[in-house]
């Protein structure tokens, strides 16, 4: 059974849709990549899971729960974890403290141990622990938001736009990073992406999503041949 199955689900902002019939199962310890141009609805998919936008059409199962109507703290409290589009980290905030807050549904006694794993997987927060969130370079914000997100131990990390305005080498290294935590910590990731190269590579498997519909569906490594989706998503 998957771990995460969305059915025909319809993301509403008001009157405005943010996807229109987005259907996709994610497996327990796979990588899954949300490819799509801008306003294609990865975003809108990944709030919708955690709660955080109306979906009055369509079914989620989490784990054999399902999630309509939970709060997103209930959510988190399921096992899922979020990284938003653009850090979003707290500015005034040091990263110590940035840590903590995304340990708010652990028990206290477990919070110092997971920020030496976060340390163990990002050097530079340790380096950095002191200091304010505003005074970090890009790369380090976004390590920071993923490593908050992930102190609360999910089964599921929703990761939105990561590569979004940094380096390509800070990307690749992000990309390294999020491999060596799927398979020390037998992690489950669906990763919105307009880099979809990179994104394709880094996952096992992909949907393709357009004008907030899923298109197609399949293994990367059977994606990236395809010509419709290598003219369209990947330049070539």
């Amino acid at each position: 059974m998957p771990l995460l199955t969305l059915t025909n689900v319809q993301v509403h902002y008001g009157q405005i849709r943010g996807t229109h019939d987005v259907s996709l199962s994610v497996e327990e310890g796979e990588i899954l990549a949300l490819v799509g141009s801008n306003g294609a609805g990865k975003s809108s998919t990944l709030k919708a899971i955690l709660g955080m936008v109306a979906y009055p059409v369509g079914s989620i199962i989490f784990n054999g729960a399902d999630l309509h109507k939970l709060q997103p703290s209930d959510i988190v409290r399921l096992g899922v974890g979020y990284s938003p589009e653009g850090r979003r980290v707290f500015p005034q905030l040091t990263v110590i403290e940035n840590l903590r807050m995304g340990a708010f549904t652990r028990p206290a006694q477990e919070h110092a141990e997971r920020i030496e794993q976060m340390y163990a997987y990002f050097p530079r927060l340790r380096e950095r622990s002191g200091q304010m969130a505003a005074s970090l370079s890009g790369g380090e914000q976004q390590m920071l938001a993923i490593g908050r997100a992930l102190m609360s131990r999910p089964k599921l990390f929703l990761l939105d736009e990561p590569s979004l305005g940094l380096a390509p080498i800070i990307v690749e290294r992000i990309g390294d990073i999020l491999e060596e935590i799927r398979q020390t910590e037998k992690l489950t990731v669906i990763l919105a992406e307009q880099n979809s190269h990179w994104a394709m590579h880094l996952a096992s498997r992909a949907v393709i999503l357009e004008l907030g519909r899923s298109i197609k569906t399949g293994p990367t490594s059977e994606l990236l041949l395809d010509e419709s989706v290598r003219s369209a998503y990947l330049g070539v």
